[in-house]
């Protein structure tokens, strides 16, 4: 899972979406040093993460790219459903997708000094470039994957993974509705079970 539905399937609370916004930054047992709200959103992000991988709907669609991008295809994948939670994010949330990211950019704003350095040096990108909003049209993902491309050295080639997107679009969009049915339970389990053993 990308960023929107890391922090989506982080409910309600202000401070596990920040923890799991900034999980792939914390390394180890690092997380115990930060509050329990925030490390409660680094365990469940571990937790989703692990729980994508092994899915076999997500394997699915993964399987689908192997071939051209190897070991890249699940991050694309992860980019892909991503597109389509904030394509039809109306489906999961009452409130715009417009309104729910200034919101969650806000959030990020009053939160920075606990963001981790990385974290600290994207932001002012994520917010100006509107991440978690263009995550909705193709034009939106080529840009983000465009930029993954870059983080490789060009050696991904995941800015022509649109090519697959648009090819296999209905294929990947029922393979992401049936995941994320499925991961949306795991999350509010997950929570459940977290704030249970704090």
């Amino acid at each position: 899972m990308n960023f929107l539905a890391h922090i989506y399937l982080s409910g309600d609370e202000d401070l596990v979406k920040i923890g799991n916004l900034m999980a792939d930054s914390i390394k180890g047992k690092k997380y115990r040093k930060y509050g329990p709200q925030i490390q409660k959103g680094i365990i469940l992000h571990r937790a989703i993460d692990f729980y994508t991988d092994t899915h076999p709907v997500f394997k699915e669609s993964s399987h689908r790219l192997s071939e051209r991008y190897r070991h890249y295809s699940g991050i694309i994948v992860d980019i892909f459903y991503d597109h389509y939670l904030a394509a039809n994010w109306k489906d999961y949330c009452d409130i715009p997708l417009e309104e729910y990211t200034i919101q969650f950019y806000e959030l990020l704003k009053l939160n920075y000094e606990v963001l981790p350095s990385n974290v600290k040096n994207f932001l002012p990108y994520m917010i100006e470039q509107n991440w978690l909003l263009s995550y909705a049209s193709i034009d939106g993902i080529q840009s983000v994957l465009n930029g993954m491309n870059k983080r490789t050295k060009l050696k991904s080639g995941m800015d022509q993974a649109t090519d697959e997107l648009k090819l296999h679009y209905d294929e990947f969009g029922n393979e992401f509705r049936q995941f994320f049915e499925d991961v949306q339970r795991f999350s509010d389990q997950k929570l459940e079970e977290i704030s249970s053993e704090k």
